[in-house]
């Protein structure tokens, strides 16, 4: 399987959004077809009519869902970022995590030359920034759902949620800078422990 068919299978692993069949193949084509260029050059040399050759979408189809290249990126990113936050809680999932970690880990371990990509075409900023939010959203909503977080009080679970997505982001950090050598299991392990660690704590 290539990396962009990866990525597309994740994005339907963790689909939360109905979409019509046929806007739904439109848009993972485009969005394949950007990850596929992405790995071959720089992002700014990237043109429109490559992205719409390699994807064989026609140019009025892409003006119909996207401005520009920036916009089919983040588009795409936002709706990997936000159903992957709230995977769990749409999947009814029954353990006491509250973010997919290990998933999200081995994803981006095995679309690490797309990271790479990310990093050198200056966007990964940007994209972190977006998956912060949906991650603080999707932690905030399984901490109102689980029988182990009743004692955050709800006026303190928002500002819990963003501090552990931001630990979440922090970690995966030090996980690439490290070479990825631990496996995703341990890491979601270990995100958990931290988070459980301080459940019982308030801000009030």
């Amino acid at each position: 399987m290539s990396r962009n068919e990866k990525h597309a299978t994740m994005r339907h692993l963790f689909a939360t959004r109905k979409m019509d069949a046929r806007v739904r193949r439109t848009r993972d084509a485009l969005g394949n077809a950007l990850v596929e260029l992405m790995l071959e050059k720089p992002f700014d040399d990237i043109t429109i009519q490559e992205v719409l050759d390699r994807a064989g979408v026609g140019r009025s189809t892409f003006y119909s869902h996207y401005s520009d290249k920036d916009d089919l990126l983040m588009s795409d990113a936002e709706e990997f970022f936000e159903s992957l936050a709230m995977a769990l809680s749409v999947h009814g999932d029954k353990s006491d995590r509250v973010f997919p970690v290990k998933e999200f880990f081995s994803h981006v371990g095995e679309m690490r030359d797309f990271f790479a990509a990310l990093v050198t075409s200056g966007k990964v900023h940007e994209n972190l920034e977006l998956a912060r939010g949906h991650f603080a959203r999707g932690i905030e909503r399984r901490l109102s759902e689980l029988p182990r977080a009743q004692s955050i009080s709800v006026g303190d679970r928002a500002a819990i949620a963003f501090a552990h997505a931001g630990s979440l982001l922090s970690l995966l950090t030090w996980w690439i800078n490290h070479g990825m050598k631990e496996p995703a299991e341990k890491m979601d392990e270990l995100f958990h422990n931290m988070v459980w660690s301080g459940v019982s704590g308030s801000l009030s």
